[in-house]
């Protein structure tokens, strides 16, 4: 070989062993595995109305808002963020304020008024452990994926990863991570009142209890349903709403309606003792996100996708 050989020869073969550096260096970390890579993001010019929909139609509880262009992510919006523009929060100034009251003009304003910005997001190279540490550590159901660009290339969230990987957890009980706080209301309330609350303290679903009247003194509860954010939601941009909108003010409707009629009826329910791998079996057999905890027929809990993610954390 003679030496001009040589050198072409060996520029090769650096050149080689540099792509495959670079390849190994750019290499999936395993949160890959449970990552939505075909994921659904909106530009930011979208009216809120089209983004409501399309949370809807697709069963989002949140769905990323990205440039156009580059695919970079801007913000995000969940349903809580569009519980509270349409009445429940402060981005309900934006109806109040910035469009006098006017409900229909409000709803055609771009998503970017209300989205949430500074998403934080994870590399694509993360693994599984740093990522719902991460979701755990920053109170979020969801996370963002990026390449080395910033680029979008996917979504994992809680549920992923309960789906996945609650079988590891054996010997967990649902009374080891569910919420004992737990707050109910009737099916009386209003939406107004069940939009504000659950905003404000961040709760995405609440059972629905009515007083059985054969227990002394009303004293115990009976679960005869359960609200979600998506539930709310859904009802929201059914146009069965819009129809029954006479004035620009929603308001006033809103106190009107009583939460018995977006309720989803017959929730289903664990035990404090049930374990949270069969927990999760129910959440993916149902497609439902969280269940009220019963013992005694009474309410003592709830337990969730986040809950499930906590316990992951733990193992």
């Amino acid at each position: 070989m003679n030496d001009k050989s040589t050198k072409s020869f060996k520029k090769s073969r650096n050149r080689g062993s540099i792509e495959r550096e670079t390849k190994e260096a750019d290499h999936d970390g395993d949160v890959m595995t449970l990552v939505s890579k075909n994921v659904i993001s909106v530009p930011p010019t979208t009216s809120i109305i089209d983004t409501a929909h399309r949370m809807i139609e697709h069963e989002f509880r949140r769905i990323p808002i990205t440039d156009p262009g580059s695919k970079k992510i801007l913000g995000i919006v969940t349903t809580m963020d569009i519980l509270s523009f349409l009445g429940g929060g402060d981005k309900y100034n934006i109806i109040k304020y910035k469009c006098n009251d006017n409900y229909l003009a409000a709803i055609n304003e771009p998503i970017k008024e209300i989205m949430t910005r500074g998403v934080i997001t994870m590399n694509h190279k993360a693994s599984i452990k740093e990522t719902v540490k991460a979701m755990v550590d920053n109170h979020v159901g969801a996370m963002p994926i990026v390449d080395k660009d910033d680029k979008l290339v996917g979504i994992v969230t809680e549920r992923d990863f309960a789906l996945a990987l609650a079988g590891v957890l054996t010997k967990e009980t649902v009374e080891d991570y569910m919420s004992s706080d737990i707050i109910t209301i009737t099916p009386g309330t209003s939406l107004d009142y069940t939009t504000k609350f659950m905003v404000r303290n961040s709760f995405r679903r609440l059972p629905i209890v009515s007083e059985d009247e054969n227990a002394p003194d009303h004293t115990e509860d009976r679960i005869i349903g359960i609200v979600t954010s998506t539930d709310i939601l859904r009802y929201f941009v059914d146009k069965k709403f819009f129809s029954q909108m006479d004035t620009n003010v929603a308001s006033d409707l809103l106190e009107e309606i009583k939460i018995s009629e977006v309720m989803s009826k017959g929730a289903r329910t664990v035990e404090p003792t049930t374990k949270l791998g069969d927990f999760a079996e129910l959440l993916k057999e149902k497609n439902i996100g969280g269940v009220p905890v019963i013992s005694h027929d009474q309410v003592v809990g709830i337990i969730t996708e986040r809950d499930i993610l906590k316990a992951i954390n733990n193992s």
